[in-house]
């Protein structure tokens, strides 16, 4: 007996998403992050006497705009923590620590930071800590460095009126966010990128409805079943709804304006997205006829052309739009 095929395997890839956070600072925000660049910790008081730290600009029971800011000790009391025995790129610590919760002296919040720590079990909740200072501070929560233990014991410290008055106040931010994860496609969308590296086209039709989905989801959401009967569909196919994109994008080497489309190819249920070259961006129009144009090498169509056909009557594609 012949053995039975093994199933194609599914494609997995690493990706990372990541971009810069810009963003303007109110008056307690500048003058929080302004404070831990001179070592100073703020906060501000919510309209029932609560001070919040880090400060908020608005009471989150009573929405009000508050302005009174304080000053509270760099001093503090553990109020609940996390071991973090793998640190990540880019945290406080590239040795473990801990994820704490601090309410500083004369805070009615916690803050989020690291302590330092030799191991879990020199971490308890109600240990007193306080803050090790960065070495070069910019006006950025990373001026707190980490928490470390404190031995010295919990002195009680009142929170002091400050104006939140300081020179060259920091009034802006960019804050880097990144996400590292690693993406699997499925199977279905795995046989879809297998048959665009043949420059082939092929989706799944549901069982039920008998929609034709490019790309394949692996499950009609319509009707709730799976789709295994793959279909290839196009190659050529009809603009159904289109845009000019006139704001260049960085990193991608292609002039303004130019046209991204919704294509429904032929023997398709509903709809793809592709570029629109080989002519004119004034020249799109909805029911054009295109073909797929693919360059060396390439693992999917580089852009669509018009096949030179009459356009597509509006009845035939009214209902992919």
């Amino acid at each position: 007996m012949t053995a039975p095929a093994s199933p194609p395997e599914v494609l997995r890839a690493p990706l990372v998403v990541e971009f810069p956070f810009t963003r303007s600072l109110g008056p307690v925000q500048s003058a929080f992050l302004t404070g831990l660049r001179e070592r100073v910790v703020l906060g501000v008081k919510t309209s029932d006497g609560t001070v919040m730290v880090p400060p908020a600009e608005y009471d989150p029971v009573t929405a009000e705009e508050i302005r009174e800011l304080v000053e509270v000790a760099p001093t503090g009391t553990v109020t609940t923590f996390a071991w973090n025995d793998h640190p990540r790129p880019g945290q406080p610590l590239d040795t473990p620590f801990a994820w704490v919760l601090v309410r500083l002296d004369g805070a009615g919040t916690a803050l989020l930071h690291a302590l330092d720590a030799p191991g879990p079990d020199a971490v308890r909740t109600g240990m007193r800590v306080r803050i090790r200072w960065a070495a070069e501070r910019v006006g950025a929560i990373t001026d707190i460095a980490c928490f470390e233990p404190d031995p010295a014991g919990p002195p009680v410290a009142e929170p002091r009126p400050h104006d939140g008055g300081f020179a060259d106040a920091v009034t802006g931010i960019v804050a880097p966010a990144r996400l590292d994860y690693t993406y699997s496609p499925g199977r279905a969308q795995t046989a879809y990128i297998n048959a665009l590296s043949e420059r082939r086209t092929v989706g799944e039709r549901c069982p039920s409805c008998h929609k034709v989905y490019v790309p394949p989801r692996g499950a009609c959401p319509t009707c709730g079943v799976a789709t295994t009967d793959r279909v290839e569909v196009g190659p050529a196919g009809t603009v159904t709804t289109f845009c000019i994109v006139n704001i260049k994008a960085r990193n991608l080497d292609i002039e303004v304006p130019y046209v991204y489309a919704h294509i429904a190819l032929d023997g398709a249920g509903l709809a793809l997205h592709g570029r629109i070259g080989g002519i004119s961006y004034d020249q799109v129009r909805m029911g054009l006829r295109v073909e797929p144009v693919w360059t060396e090498g390439g693992r999917y169509p580089d852009h669509y052309r018009p096949t030179g056909e009459p356009d597509a009557d509006y009845d035939a594609y009214k209902e992919l739009i």
